[in-house]
């Protein structure tokens, strides 16, 4: 996949709830916001609004409030100048108590539409311009490991469902704060796996990542010249989020203006 992140913005990790926090660059159409948390077992409530500014008292133009009330439900609102509008219920509930989540909310022309582990939600329609985002507020009973903003590229489309080994160029390269996320299963019993950044004319790796199961452990390494650097061990699977079930990837790469094949082996 080609994704590339706001201007300025970068992601946060593990923040402290409840959470406030500006949205640099700003939302716009085929923007998403992913958040991945959990929940606890004794879980009541929580919310995730997107505000017009960086107050408790803005406007806000999504307020997402799943409540487990005994007729669980998921609410959708929005306040402007202080005052609510009309609440829409959804009496279904995709958050399991005890459970961790993948959340997205896709900015569309029409309006927010919501995923949670991978399955469409809801779709709340836009009641205040999405230009005006400024921030993000997250508060309740929930944990949260990551907040990203994810902007697709107009000239790049996500490649999706791709059988391995994989390549593919990366039309206008590798640039700072381009972000690329790969996103799969790793079956049972599995043993590695590699994705590797490289040079398209001269066949170099720039950046080797090669997660290995069974060693719990992620090599890191480049090679130039049909040798092989110095590897780097220090990242564990438990750091980078790796399991034999499920696998996210996101890595940031800060390189130079070349041009790139994007292998996965």
């Amino acid at each position: 996949m080609a994704f590339v992140a706001p201007p300025g913005y970068q992601p946060v990790y593990n923040p402290r709830i409840p959470y406030l926090g500006p949205i640099y660059g700003g939302l716009r159409d085929g923007v998403s916001v992913y958040i991945q948390g959990s929940v606890p077992k004794d879980i009541t409530r929580f919310l995730i609004n997107l505000l017009c500014g960086e107050s408790d008292s803005s406007d806000i133009a999504l307020h997402f409030n799943p409540r487990f009330d005994g007729r669980d439900k998921v609410v959708f609102n929005s306040r402007q100048g202080g005052s609510w509008g009309s609440e829409e219920k959804i009496r279904s509930m995709p958050f399991s108590k005890g459970k961790a989540f993948e959340l997205v909310i896709m900015i569309t022309s029409k309006g927010f539409q919501t995923k949670v582990d991978g399955k469409e939600f809801f779709m709340f329609p836009h009641r205040i311009p999405v230009e005006q985002i400024r921030a993000i507020q997250v508060s309740g009973d929930v944990s949260v490991q990551s907040i990203n903003i994810i902007g697709v590229s107009p000239q790049y489309q996500p490649l999706l469902f791709k059988a391995v080994p994989y390549s593919c160029m990366i039309p206008g390269g590798m640039y700072p704060k381009r972000t690329i996320i790969i996103r799969g299963m790793v079956p049972y019993g599995s043993n590695r796996m590699g994705f590797n950044l490289v040079v398209s004319r001269s066949r170099d790796i720039a950046f080797h990542m090669n997660p290995r199961v069974k060693e719990r452990v992620v090599v890191r390494n480049n090679r130039e010249g049909g040798k092989w650097g110095k590897e780097d061990r220090e990242l564990s699977l438990i750091n980078v989020g790796f399991c034999e079930r499920h696998c996210l990837c996101v890595a940031q790469i800060f390189t130079s203006r070349c041009h790139y094949y994007l292998f996965f082996l």
